[in-house]
């Protein structure tokens, strides 16, 4: 089924308060521990495929605590960057990395790699479907707004599924009901897709 593409912004800075965190609430507490300085380990590494929160939780990880060395996309790190990172390890620092692989198939020099390994590690499991349909509904009653499971199903099948995307088009949607003074519906939606963000063609049914 083909997605819409989504040219709109992407909401709220990334913040733990608006991770979604799924099956990987285990992942979000360490690190939360990790940014506050009550984590027993100096080490947290975390890796998954693209969408699966790693960036966002190195975002929000650098938001509370600045003097945190978070790295993400270790593996395109050239031989200084990788040099750069083993000397704050050995120096002490406390280091949050992430990767799209584990430490040891990344890639990079050796020790690198054994020293990320050597902390916490953590696979992200990006959000199931069920995951997604529950935040899109508490987003939207945030706003005031009430989303049927035609209208979840809808956006889900037919929108980029990263959380800043299926958040950010909540903006959307809030902003058009209010222009419209309509409430949601699935032929809302429709409209609002198609004039917000496919510039005026309409969406597949």
């Amino acid at each position: 089924m083909r997605q819409l593409p989504l040219g709109i912004s992407q909401g709220a800075e990334p913040a733990f308060d608006n991770f979604v965190a799924g099956r990987n609430a285990e992942a979000l507490a360490r690190v939360r521990e990790l940014s506050a300085g009550t984590l027993g380990e100096r080490i947290v590494y975390l890796w998954g495929e693209r969408g699966s929160g790693c960036s966002h939780l190195l975002g929000a990880a650098a938001r509370a605590n600045p003097a945190l060395v978070t790295v993400d996309d270790v593996e395109t790190l050239d031989a200084q960057g990788q040099h750069a990172l083993f000397v704050a390890i050995n120096e002490g620092a406390a280091v949050l990395a992430a990767g799209a692989r584990p430490p040891a198939q990344l890639g990079i020099r050796a020790d690198l790699a054994t020293r990320l390994a050597s902390g916490l590690v953590y696979q992200l499991v990006a959000l199931g479907d069920e995951d997604k349909a529950r935040h899109l509904k508490s987003v939207a009653a945030e706003r005031g707004l009430q989303l049927s499971d035609d209208i979840v199903g809808y956006l889900l099948t037919r929108l980029p599924r990263d959380m800043a995307s299926l958040r950010s088009v909540m903006e959307v949607l809030d902003r058009y009901s209010l222009m419209r003074k309509r409430p949601l519906t699935l032929p809302l939606v429709r409209e609002a897709l198609a004039e917000e963000i496919l510039g005026g063609q309409p969406p597949s049914r």
